[in-house]
C-alpha cells in the first residue's frame, strides 16, 4: 500500500496539546456563535431553511451561464442560477431564490422567473422541469429537524464510543467530533457562504469521517496500553499510537480531499457541499491528532484512571 511515510515517525504531539486546546476553542467558539445564529435563522439559509422558489429547466440551445445569471438578477438580485452539469437533457439551469412572504407571492416569482426567461432568450425554447416552493414554516421546521438530527446524532456517536472503549474514550471524541463540525460551521459562516440541505449532509458525513478516523487511533491506544500498562508509559503509548497510525491517517486524509476536490471543480451547486467536506477531513485529521488523543491524556493526567 502507498504511504507518505515511509518510516514510523517519533513525534511528541502531546506536548503540543495546550496550543492545540487554544486554537481549538476559537474554532469552537465561532462554531458556536454561527451555530446560534443559524438556529434563529440569522446566516447566510438556503431556501430549504429560510423558504423560497426553485425553478429548473433546460433550453433547446446552448446558452452561458452568465447571460442567464445577468438576466434574472437583473430583477432579482438575490437569485442563485447554477448549471445542472449531470441533467441528460443539456443547458440546464437551476434558479433560486429566498423568502416568499406567501404562497401566492411564490408562486408569481415562478411564473415571473420563467417570464424573464422565456423574453430574454426568444427563439431558444426554455422548458420548466421542476419548479417548487417552500414557505418559510417550512423552513423553520426544517431547521428544527436538522438540529434534531445533529443532536441525536452526537448521543449516538458517544454512546457507541462509550460501550465500544470506555467512558473517558467516548467524550472525547464526542468533543473532538463536534469540534469538528462547529469548526466548518464556523468557517463557513465567517465566509458568507449558505447553509443548506446539502451542507447539512456534509456535516453529518464528516462526523462520520471524524468518529472513524479516531476509532482507529483508540484501537491502537488500547492495543498499546495493553503491552505498556505502567502509568509512566501513559503519555509516551498515545504517542506511539498516533505516531503508528499516522501514515494511514494522512493517507485516507489525502484520497478522500482529492476525491472530493474533483467533485469540488465539478459544478456550483455541489461547491459547498465539497468545500465541506474538504474542510471537515482537513479539521477531523487535525482533531484526531491534537484533540481526541490529548483530551485523554490530560484526563488521565488529572484523574489516573487505566483502560480497560
Amino acid at each position: 500500500m502507498f504511504s507518505l511515510i515511509k518510516k514510523v515517525p517519533n513525534i511528541d504531539f502531546i506536548s503540543k496539546r495546550n496550543y492545540a486546546f487554544i486554537l481549538s476553542a476559537i474554532l469552537a467558539a465561532i462554531g458556536i456563535f454561527a451555530f446560534v445564529m443559524i438556529s434563529v435563522g440569522k446566516g447566510n439559509m438556503g431556501i430549504d431553511f429560510a423558504g423560497g422558489v426553485l425553478v429548473q429547466g433546460h433550453f433547446s440551445q446552448s446558452v452561458d451561464i452568465n447571460q442567464v445569471r445577468d438576466a434574472v438578477t437583473g430583477e432579482f438580485p438575490e437569485a442563485q442560477v447554477n448549471q445542472v452539469t449531470d441533467f441528460s437533457g443539456g443547458n440546464a439551469f437551476m434558479v433560486k431564490t429566498k423568502r416568499p412572504e406567501t404562497e401566492q407571492e411564490g408562486a408569481e416569482k415562478i411564473k415571473r422567473i420563467g417570464e424573464i426567461i422565456r423574453t430574454k432568450f426568444a427563439g431558444n425554447t426554455f422548458t420548466v422541469d421542476r419548479e417548487s416552493i417552500i414557505g418559510p414554516a417550512v423552513g423553520e421546521q426544517l431547521r428544527k429537524d436538522a438540529r434534531l438530527a445533529i443532536l441525536l446524532s452526537i448521543a449516538g456517536i458517544m454512546v457507541y464510543i462509550w460501550f465500544r472503549f470506555d467512558f473517558r474514550s467516548g467524550v472525547a471524541a464526542t468533543v473532538a467530533m463536534v469540534h469538528d463540525v462547529l469548526a466548518v460551521l464556523g468557517i463557513f459562516f465567517l465566509l458568507g457562504l449558505e447553509f443548506d440541505l446539502l451542507v447539512l449532509s456534509a456535516l453529518l458525513t464528516l462526523a462520520g469521517y471524524s468518529l472513524t478516523d479516531k476509532v482507529v487511533v483508540y484501537d491502537r491506544i488500547r492495543e498499546n496500553l495493553r503491552k505498556f500498562r505502567t502509568r509512566a508509559e501513559f503519555v509516551p503509548c498515545i504517542n506511539r499510537s498516533i505516531n503508528e497510525t499516522l501514515s494511514r491517517t494522512i493517507n485516507t486524509s489525502t484520497t478522500v480531499i482529492v476525491v472530493v476536490v474533483m467533485v469540488f471543480i465539478g459544478g456550483e451547486t455541489l461547491r459547498n457541499f465539497a468545500l465541506a467536506l474538504v474542510l471537515g477531513v482537513a479539521i477531523g485529521t487535525y482533531s484526531s491528532i491534537f484533540v481526541a488523543s490529548p483530551i485523554i491524556a490530560e484526563w488521565e493526567a488529572r484523574s489516573p484512571k487505566r483502560f480497560k
